[in-house]
């Protein structure tokens, strides 16, 4: 066991930094200690390859300064939320003992993001349970639940619960999003794979102004929106802004 603060477990590599890159960044700032668990290798992503994208998600995890990665090789858009994939995603909450979980949307164009979203979100309610027993090493592992379980948002619009600033760490996440070069705009791209919603400049544009437009709510440049399915509280209303 590694214990993390936060634990980001999204459907595909490059998920966890077009959502919350910077949030990441932020929080690896603060002196957090933050993982990405990618619960496939997406390796039905139309440019590229599985081993394309373990090597990018690499890459892209030093920049973000990650304290762990790893990828838990569930089936790329076939899968389900199924006992045998929630004792996956179970045994690497346990593993990790994050206080904070992000996933991806709960609604989304690419269907993998709300199912992931489903299967993660029962994960998490399932890791607290006493008599479900897993096992990491041949050791059994100890019940846990985080405290706060959060959703990033994607392509579809979603209005936020929360926005969290993160102007100072913009360029670092865009950085980090250009570590997966088959999928995102590259002109340099050498492969013979046909142009991609994601791969076009355009989309860069779209994810920088959705961050433009959540920054503006909260009177700054950028921003990251997340959702959650609970109320959230504060300690102190001079924290809000």
């Amino acid at each position: 066991m590694f214990k993390l603060d936060i634990l980001v477990l999204s459907v595909h590599p490059d998920d966890a930094e077009l959502g919350c890159g910077g949030t990441i960044l932020k929080h690896i700032a603060l002196g957090k200690k933050v993982g990405i668990v990618d619960l496939t290798r997406g390796e039905l992503g139309t440019r590229g390859s599985a081993e394309i994208r373990d090597h990018e998600a690499a890459a892209a995890g030093k920049i973000l300064g990650l304290t762990v990665r790893e990828n838990l090789s569930i089936p790329d858009g076939f899968f389900e939320n199924t006992k045998e994939y929630q004792l996956r995603v179970i045994e690497a909450i346990r593993k990790y003992q994050p206080e904070i979980i992000i996933t991806n949307a709960y609604n989304d164009r690419h269907p993998d993001h709300g199912r992931a979203n489903q299967l993660v979100d029962t994960a998490a309610f399932l890791s607290g349970l006493l008599k479900i027993e897993t096992y990491a090493d041949g050791k059994l592992q100890e019940p846990w639940r985080a405290e706060i379980l959060l959703h990033f948002i994607q392509d579809e619009y979603i209005k936020p619960d929360i926005l969290i600033d993160v102007t100072e760490y913009w360029d670092k996440k865009i950085e980090s999003m250009y570590a997966y070069s088959s999928q995102f705009f590259n002109p340099d791209w050498e492969g013979d794979e046909p142009q991609t919603y994601i791969s076009s400049p355009e989309f860069i544009a779209v994810i920088e102004a959705r961050a433009r437009e959540f920054g503006k709510v909260i009177r700054t440049k950028f921003a990251e929106g997340f959702t959650s399915r609970r109320i959230l509280g504060v300690d102190n209303l001079f924290d809000l802004k």
